[in-house]
């Protein structure tokens, strides 16, 4: 369902089936979708009845671990050197690959 969310597209089309046309099944299943996709909290990823045993869940549903991603530690430290104030208003940091930062260097020296 997030594949025909995205591309806008029945489930029966992407399934293979009709020619695109949405029936009153694609409809329903839609309709479900974004229903369980209200449900996801924003920043954990879970939904309430995953936890809740009374609805089926389980409050040991999931575990927190941690994991270290070098770009965000990247990004993280080049954000430290924003200047405050006015200076440092609509500065945005992004990751580039390597070969063109070199080649953005070339350019800016001609």
């Amino acid at each position: 369902m997030e594949l025909c969310r995205h591309y806008r597209i029945p489930h029966s089309y992407y399934r293979g089936h009709g020619d695109g046309t949405w029936t009153d099944l694609d409809r329903r299943k839609a309709r479900a979708y974004e229903d369980y996709l209200r449900q996801v909290c924003p920043q954990c990823g879970t939904r309430p009845q995953e936890w809740d045993e009374t609805a089926g869940g389980d409050e040991d549903a999931y575990r927190a671990t941690t994991h270290r991603c070098i770009g965000c530690q990247l990004i993280a430290d080049k954000q430290k050197q924003i200047p405050e104030g006015d200076e440092g208003h609509g500065v945005k940091v992004a990751l580039i690959p390597t070969s063109v930062h070199a080649a953005l260097q070339v350019q800016h020296q001609h």
